[in-house]
């Protein structure tokens, strides 16, 4: 009885299709903005693995549900803020666990994914974006990392795509939070093709239909975006948050006597400090990170360490749940952020606990 109410519970979250080459994956969850539940991960790369082995599918769609709201706005972390108070944590750690297991599935996936990044892409929502083959941006698009608002940091991969970004745009976006467009998130290449929305489902209609490859039939309702905004402000990216640390990167801030750089300045200051800091040192570390499965194995063990600190379980509640937007961060300022806790954020797990990728 258990098993068939997860499962009704799953296929209302989502529901999988195929027609001809094409499998496809639809997001049904529009009052959450379709965020991911740990099971809907595990049900997602289920899906992934019978199609990954059937030689009749030869691309996979990711979407949501035509006329809802979406792309898909994050993960369940609301879930995860009453595991880390009620069972410290442990079932929060399989919602990281059932999530990184699908991005890393997704990563290395033998097949071409094509995502349609066709409204709001946070969190969760990136990524099930960035490791496709294809990602397709609208003027829709509304694409963040907004975890440190929230006392985590920014997860799902985006260690390991973030600092290869040109021109600190990554340390840039991992910091402020910063909500960028689809003509924006193009420019970025955080997509790889602009599509019309009035196109969309001619576009998903011939993928499903021709056997062209995938690249070849997007190409055919790709069009030029319009200018993106944040190109204009690129130099002071680069000029800005080219610091080493926080307190650099804020003293840069504070020491232009323009707009933008007071906008971004608060920006930076209101998020949690402990969580900027532990973006920054896995922007100091990626060089270091030999392939994708070990960058989901130390976010998975930071994502575990800092989901039962104070300032993951305040943020969730000043933006998510009371939603007064007062987060009170322990500590409060960059300064109080010690290099020992940072070490306890980045330790390693024990042994028998750490990330592990999906196996059949």
């Amino acid at each position: 009885t258990n098993l068939a109410a997860a499962a009704l519970r799953i296929m209302a979250e989502f529901r999988t299709s195929s027609h001809g080459q094409t499998a496809t994956i639809t997001l049904t969850r529009p009052r959450a903005l379709h965020a991911l539940s740990g099971d809907m991960c595990t049900g997602i790369a289920q899906s992934l693995l019978d199609w990954r082995d059937d030689p009749a599918i030869t691309r996979v769609i990711i979407e949501h549900d035509a006329g809802t709201r979406g792309f898909c706005a994050g993960g369940d972390v609301a879930n995860v803020r009453s595991s880390a108070m009620e069972d410290s944590g442990a079932a929060g750690r399989a919602i990281f666990m059932a999530e990184y297991r699908l991005n890393h599935l997704l990563f290395t996936y033998p097949k071409p994914v094509i995502t349609f990044m066709d409204g709001v892409t946070m969190g969760g929502g990136v990524g099930l974006s960035l490791p496709a083959a294809f990602r397709i941006a609208t003027s829709n698009t509304l694409f963040a990392m907004p975890e440190g608002a929230i006392g985590l940091f920014p997860d799902i991969g985006a260690g390991w795509y973030l600092p290869h970004l040109p021109g600190n745009l990554g340390k840039f976006l991992a910091l402020t939070g910063a909500r960028l467009d689809g003509a924006e998130c193009f420019w970025a290449g955080l997509a790889t093709h602009y599509l019309p929305d009035d196109q969309l489902e001619a576009a998903k209609a011939a993928l499903r239909s021709s056997g062209d490859e995938p690249a070849a039939i997007l190409a055919k309702f790709a069009v030029d975006p319009p200018e993106a905004r944040l190109a204009g402000n690129a130099d002071k990216i680069a000029r800005l948050f080219a610091g080493d640390t926080l307190e650099a990167i804020i003293a840069d801030l504070a020491a232009d006597d323009g707009k933008w750089a007071a906008k971004e300045l608060r920006s930076v200051t209101a998020k949690c400090p402990t969580s900027s800091k532990v973006a920054l040192r896995l922007f100091a570390e990626a060089p270091h990170v030999p392939d994708f499965a070990a960058e989901m194995r130390r976010e998975y063990a930071i994502a575990a360490n800092m989901l039962v600190r104070h300032d993951f379980i305040e943020g969730v509640r000043a933006v998510l749940l009371d939603k007064d937007n007062t987060p009170q961060w322990q500590p409060a300022s960059p300064e109080e952020v010690t290099d020992a806790m940072l070490e306890a954020i980045f330790a390693d797990l024990p042994t028998g606990e750490e990330w592990t990728p999906l196996t059949r």
